[in-house]
């Protein structure tokens, strides 16, 4: 009797295929019409239908690679400054559902006070990158240590993530950012970041690579402007405009000696050389 073994791996979308483009073409326009998927998904006045069925081909592909549900990839994929972002809540729940992993687990351990720290700023100034060191008083402020693990299914091994601690998150920009959550969320940004770590050093395959929203968000952006397309149009701009002033006055060159050119034409009918 034959066997035949079902697979749970996910079938790659072959975008040079035309049968299966027309497929996906057709399952993008029925998502872009639909009340339930994200504004971004959606076609509108302000997403025309050309860009709102690209975005769900995108978000079709990513739910194949990662065998999920396209509604819930939509739902949690999210761009910020241009790059997509995974929801940390999703991403806990894609290793939590995998089937290769028991559930993730955290620890916590307090590692004292952070103390006093010297941060270090970047800005840019003038088109040139400078550095300043800046004081922080972390001497009030617990330096919480938080570790994601778990165990893959049938084996007693304990796979952990590196260490996430609150002088990290000082240290690194991410806790004293404006608008920041991890003063008031302390606990649950902890387990958000030590969950992404674990993620990119164990299961990348389940991120895709793509950072989680929070990290993102939490990625310090240095203000630089690009000023060359400025320079150019300011060139554009002023040119011809410079008033320019000529001197109305034809140059000259300096009157000869009368006597010289009489002496000259003297000779010239005599024939005789001029004395010197």
């Amino acid at each position: 009797m034959e066997i035949v073994k079902q697979s749970n791996q996910a079938v790659a979308f072959n975008y040079f295929d035309s049968e299966q483009f027309a497929t996906m073409q057709r399952l993008c326009q029925m998502f872009s019409a639909s009340d339930l998927v994200p504004d971004k998904y959606r076609t509108s006045e302000k997403n025309p239908a050309a860009k709102a069925i690209a975005n769900c081909m995108i978000a079709l592909e990513t739910a194949q690679r990662i065998n999920a549900s396209p509604l819930m990839v939509m739902q949690n994929l999210d761009v910020i400054q241009g790059k997509p972002s995974w929801s940390s809540k999703f991403l806990i729940s894609t290793i939590n559902t995998c089937g290769k992993y028991e559930q993730l687990k955290y620890r916590f351990q307090n590692l004292g006070k952070v103390g006093k720290l010297e941060l270090t700023e970047t800005k840019w100034e003038g088109g040139q990158k400078k550095t300043y060191k800046i004081p922080f008083d972390g001497s009030e402020i617990d330096n919480i240590e938080c570790v994601a693990y778990t165990t893959i299914k049938g084996s007693d091994e304990v796979i952990e993530s590196s260490e996430v601690t609150i002088k990290m998150a000082i240290l690194e920009g991410w806790y004293t950012k404006a608008g920041s959550k991890w003063p008031i969320m302390t606990k649950k940004m902890l387990r958000y970041r030590a969950a992404s770590f674990w993620t990119n050093e164990h299961a990348p395959e389940l991120s895709l690579g793509m950072r989680t929203v929070e990290e993102n968000q939490d990625i310090e952006d240095i203000d630089y402007e690009e000023i060359s397309t400025k320079v150019a149009g300011k060139i554009k701009e002023n040119a011809n405009k410079q008033e320019m002033t000529m001197d109305s006055t034809p140059a000259t060159t300096p009157a000869a000696d009368p006597s010289a050119q009489k002496r000259e034409e003297i000779n010239s009918t005599s024939g005789e050389q001029n004395p010197i």
